[in-house]
């Protein structure tokens, strides 16, 4: 993603036509981050909008020697991140218990190999389908790069409890991609 310093700036300055421009070219990136966390559009767009804004409001902090897809990514991540933090409801405080001890890291799901039976879509429809707390810990640290440390202090949750999610995560999507292998050898 290639934005010249002359639309920044404009933007800073608080052009309306610049600051449109910017989400135009910025819209992809913030969307398919959302979507990661959100399972419907119109909760994903509604937080690309809280993201934007909190990207304009910051881009006097911008430096220049960062990418700035890499500044705009962490900046949505981490509006997702605040957002369920303060709307925590029940179910998701329900879903996850400390398993800490006695967790025993799974053989990794090979994921390349995955990729040659699906597509995107199909695979981001396996994500979508995991419970939301397994969701957002797997999109952390699977997609986003996180560390369990990092996710921990992030979500308010233990590492176990991290690594946890991360390896119930793998194990449901290895088991949703069987069935759908299955199921289209049988066709």
């Amino acid at each position: 993603m290639e934005i010249g310093p002359t639309l920044l700036e404009d933007c800073k300055r608080g052009e309306r036509k610049a600051q449109f421009m910017l989400h135009r070219l910025c819209f992809p990136v913030l969307m398919s981050i959302c979507m990661r966390y959100r399972r419907n559009e119109q909760e994903a767009a509604a937080m690309l909008n809280v993201g934007f804004l909190k990207i304009l409001d910051n881009l006097d902090r911008y430096e220049p020697k960062v990418p700035f897809g890499a500044w705009i990514r962490r900046i949505m991540i981490n509006v997702l991140i605040d957002d369920f933090r303060k709307n925590r409801n029940v179910r998701e405080l329900i879903e996850y218990t400390d398993f800490a001890e006695g967790h025993k890291e799974e053989m990794p799901v090979d994921y390349n190999e995955a990729e040659k039976q699906f597509d995107a879509e199909q695979l981001e429809a396996f994500i979508q389908a995991l419970p939301a707390m397994s969701r957002k810990v797997f999109n952390l640290f699977a997609v986003d790069g996180y560390a369990h440390a990092e996710i921990a202090g992030l979500l308010g949750i233990s590492e176990g409890t991290s690594k946890w999610h991360v390896s119930f995560a793998r194990k449901r999507l290895k088991e949703m991609m069987q069935r759908a292998a299955n199921s289209s050898r049988v066709i």
